[in-house]
């Protein structure tokens, strides 16, 4: 990060409060395409795009070097079935079934990957028909089952990932994924997890996104507060049962060919098709431009589960408590294990202005030598960004319940060193 963007991101954030950006009361009717990788900058990226919360779409140049560009398709442009059977054939994948609604999403079950392929193959002889439905192997954690595989390369651009920064460095689990689908295969309207960016490259095929700038989803609410399962449906323009649906403006639409990055910034909620038989590479990441909405988010889901079982408020003993183990269980995480992602991110950033003279140190981690290559104003910006977010954790009265004083290190004592590493870095 150069000065002219970290000046730049200081006084955007200085009096940003966390909600979602984007151009949510605004026409928004097309998303910037970039096309040459060796003129556009991660100074530019993140200051025309991250910091406004705006999509755009990366040319198929971002992607040509990657291994499975070049070995997971065929010479016209198809899955490359015979490759990936003779290398993942054994492993076992989650797959959702796109023609089945369950609650509000499709149910999934595990199959191995040569069985899911032969049901590929069989579903296109039978010109996109089968008895079983369409079958959509979703969210397969491929980097995780085989880091060693030649697949892709992280582009710079999506580099300060403190999702996976965390999951990896807890090993629990992570936010990379793999889909698989034919044509027809499609995914319900949804905004992504923790309102985290997404970034998506498609290695072969075509797919369409409907995409809402944050705001707009509101006009899709039904009469119960409900957003829509699929944006498509006829019953949307029931009046009596979706009042605001005529006020929503339409979706921006987006064509993503094979090779090209999309772009997902947080909050904006989307509908996905794959208009072709397609793979795609998917991250969710966080990083300091977008934590707050991340925090946000929890406080927001907080309040909800508060709400849906407040009648035993007095009668239940630690009822603070089993708020937050509902909350966990919908959305993946609580505030002590948000404390602890950023407490992760915070460390790794001091460390690197600690030692930012020691390349050899950095580099035996790989997060750390992500975060020295992208400079120390970065490190300085994200630890900026981290002390704002735990400044409100820290305040928050449900926080305050859980005895966060019992934390190691206790989050005062944690802010105050974040503090001194800001303050020691900016001299």
């Amino acid at each position: 990060m150069d000065r002219d963007t970290f000046a730049c991101a200081t006084k955007f954030f200085r009096d940003y409060s966390g909600l979602p950006r984007g151009a949510s009361c605004q026409p928004h009717d097309h998303v910037d395409y970039i096309e040459k990788p060796e003129t556009f900058t991660y100074a530019d990226f993140f200051k025309d795009y991250l910091i406004p919360n705006d999509p755009c779409v990366f040319s198929a140049k971002f992607t040509e070097s990657w291994g499975s560009r070049r070995k997971w398709v065929t010479p016209d442009g198809k899955p490359n079935f015979d490759y990936l059977l003779r290398t993942f054939g054994e492993a076992v994948v989650p797959v959702a079934n796109c023609d089945v609604k369950e609650y509000n999403s499709n149910p999934k079950e595990h199959l191995k990957l040569k069985e899911y392929i032969s049901y590929w193959k069989e579903h296109i002889k039978k010109n996109y028909r089968s008895p079983r439905g369409c079958l959509y192997l979703k969210d397969w954690h491929l980097h995780r089952a085989f880091p060693e595989q030649d697949v892709y390369t992280i582009p710079i651009y999506f580099s300060s990932d403190w999702l996976n920064e965390y999951w990896d460095a807890i090993k629990v689990d992570d936010y990379r994924f793999v889909y698989m689908g034919p044509k027809g295969s499609w995914t319900p309207f949804h905004a992504d997890v923790f309102r985290s960016y997404s970034w998506s490259a498609n290695i072969c095929g075509k797919k369409k996104w409907l995409v809402f700038p944050p705001g707009q989803e509101e006009n899709l609410r039904d009469r119960h507060g409900h957003l829509p399962f699929d944006i498509t449906a006829p019953e949307l323009k029931k009046g009596n049962v979706y009042p605001r649906y005529a006020q929503s403006p339409a979706p921006v639409e987006i064509i993503q060919e094979a090779g090209e990055i999309v772009f997902i910034p947080s909050g904006w909620h989307h509908q996905v098709y794959n208009l072709e038989d397609t793979i795609s590479i998917n991250h969710n990441w966080v990083n300091g431009c977008n934590v707050a909405i991340m925090w946000s988010f929890l406080q927001d889901e907080l309040a909800a589960v508060q709400r849906e079982i407040r009648e035993w408020r007095e009668t239940m003993e630690d009822w603070h408590l089993q708020c937050q183990v509902l909350m966990k269980s919908y959305t993946g995480i609580d505030y002590k294990e948000f404390y602890n992602f950023l407490k992760v991110i915070a460390e790794n950033r001091i460390f690197v202005l600690e030692n930012h003279h020691s390349e050899e140190d950095a580099s035996k981690h790989c997060y750390r030598a992500a975060i020295s290559g992208l400079g120390m104003l970065h490190a300085v910006f994200d630890l900026k960004r981290t002390a704002k977010v735990l400044t409100s954790l820290n305040a928050n009265e449900d926080f305050k319940k859980l005895n966060p004083e019992s934390l190691t290190p206790p989050p005062h004592a944690l802010l105050h060193r974040l503090k001194a590493a800001i303050d020691t870095a900016l001299l």
